[in-house]
């Protein structure tokens, strides 16, 4: 089966249908235990596209950093986080579209493609939703690559004052070491009580 790599298809579509300025929408950070949620929205410049912009996942930390130092010289970006708090009084699912929402905002675009198969309630635009869209769309790539740059950087600086977790490493998904600290070290301020193994922990300790 070949692999396509993503294009700018879907947001040529959307300029031919009248939108004037359309962005690329994606999120990182639903799985963690801890931290926010992050978004970005990113508006390409089609003549100035980074080379080797693809889905922040198939890419190396180093290419990430290279791709995102590139996209700040070359493009418009947005990125916005929704809170531990938010997340444990919503829900991730709901406070990820709600970073998605600020992300989109913060751009005043007035097209976004939307990772993924859900369009967020409150968006400020129309919209569409791609499934698998980080690997289809260059704009939701570029905006993959945005939001996991800047939430491993939150958690690098999380690390630094929690230490012992493994946030540097592990970005706060439950790894074996970070759940192992977790029960060593227990819940700090920054852990999403509305996690299993993190609400487990609590309970237990009740």
């Amino acid at each position: 089966m070949i692999k396509h790599a993503a294009d700018f298809t879907h947001e040529l579509a959307a300029l031919s249908q009248g939108a004037a300025f359309v962005v690329g929408v994606d999120e990182v950070g639903r799985g963690p235990l801890c931290g926010p949620v992050t978004a970005a929205a990113v508006r390409l410049d089609p003549t100035r596209i980074p080379a080797g912009l693809a889905d922040s996942k198939a890419l190396t930390a180093a290419r990430r950093e290279a791709l995102f130092a590139e996209l700040q010289q070359v493009a418009q970006i947005a990125v916005a986080h929704a809170s531990v708090e938010e997340i444990d009084t919503l829900n991730i699912l709901r406070a990820s579209h709600l970073a998605m929402e600020r992300a989109v905002a913060a751009l005043s675009a007035d097209f976004a493609l939307i990772d993924g198969n859900m369009i967020p309630r409150n968006l400020s635009c129309r919209g569409l939703a791609i499934i698998k869209g980080d690997a289809k769309s260059l704009s939701i790539a570029a905006a993959s690559i945005c939001a996991k740059v800047t939430r491993d950087r939150l958690m690098v600086d999380l690390a630094q004052q929690y230490p012992g977790y493994g946030w540097e490493m592990n970005a706060g998904y439950p790894t074996k070491a970070h759940l192992s600290a977790l029960l060593n070290l227990g819940v700090t301020p920054v852990h999403r009580r509305s996690f299993k193994p993190v609400h487990n922990i609590l309970y237990q300790e009740k």
